[in-house]
């Protein structure tokens, strides 16, 4: 396929136009020469377009790197310094970039929040979190009851740790409202619906005497750790639909 079909492909499921107040550049933000002609035959997939993604998908033969967080976000932005050394990867080995934000975050059932709820193998899920005007996340009921500790081992990979586990709600849990990443503020919408549990990437000082106030169980699972998600989901989709050579570049933050 060339990058073009590709990136129709790509928005028939991910449903890019949805979510319009992104403020990400979703889709193509770096194209190669010959977008029309040109066969991608490998495409490699991280949570970050940083240098390092960059040069490690150059060295394994990339035709594209298909991420989460992008280069662009809005803004006019000098390409010098750090930004300069993200772009020219691309630039020097004609290599692509596509990004994928918020529609990544959202979607059902490649994104980051279902793709944490299935692991939890929630039931009656239904769309959860409002964001800019879009609904981002995902709520559900535990198959059966876990403990806060039983809950962060479940929807983390095996090795993984949270960054933080509060114990401040039921001690028997049932009901999980999951958004990825830095979502950590809203933990409010949460607490307004009742939720016994939420699940984000991160968590901010001035928040825990809320949570513990509100009596919820949150758990901050990593920005990083709980968005490796998504792309790996479209990985897998990527090879069983189109048969192309996928590689994934786990380059942790820790954080």
């Amino acid at each position: 396929m060339t990058l073009n079909e590709l990136d129709k492909y790509f928005r028939s499921f991910l449903k890019i136009e949805d979510y319009m107040s992104d403020v990400s550049k979703n889709g193509i933000q770096i194209q190669n020469s010959a977008p029309d002609s040109k066969e991608i035959k490998k495409i490699a997939f991280a949570v970050d377009a940083v240098a390092e993604t960059a040069n490690k998908a150059a060295e394994l033969g990339a035709d594209l790197l298909f991420v989460h967080h992008g280069l662009f976000w809005g803004g006019c932005e000098p390409i010098i310094d750090s930004h300069y050394q993200r772009v020219a990867p691309f630039i020097k080995n004609d290599m692509a970039l596509y990004a994928c934000h918020i529609p990544l975050d959202a979607n059902n059932p490649y994104g980051n929040n279902y793709g944490l709820a299935s692991r939890l193998n929630l039931q009656n899920t239904e769309p959860f979190g409002q964001w800019r005007g879009m609904t981002i996340g995902v709520k559900g009921i535990l198959p059966e009851p876990l403990t806060v500790e039983e809950l962060a081992e479940k929807v983390l990979k095996s090795g993984e740790k949270a960054l933080a586990v509060l114990p401040f709600g039921k001690k028997q849990i049932s009901s999980v409202g999951v958004i990825s990443g830095g979502a950590a503020d809203d933990v409010c919408q949460a607490v307004e619906e009742e939720l016994d549990a939420y699940i984000t990437g991160e968590i901010e000082h001035q928040l825990y005497h809320y949570i513990k106030e509100s009596k919820i169980n949150f758990i901050a699972g990593g920005h990083y750790q709980t968005e490796t998600v998504g792309v790996n989901l479209v990985k897998e989709k990527i090879e069983k639909e189109l048969g192309l050579e996928t590689v994934f570049i786990d380059i942790p933050t820790n954080l």
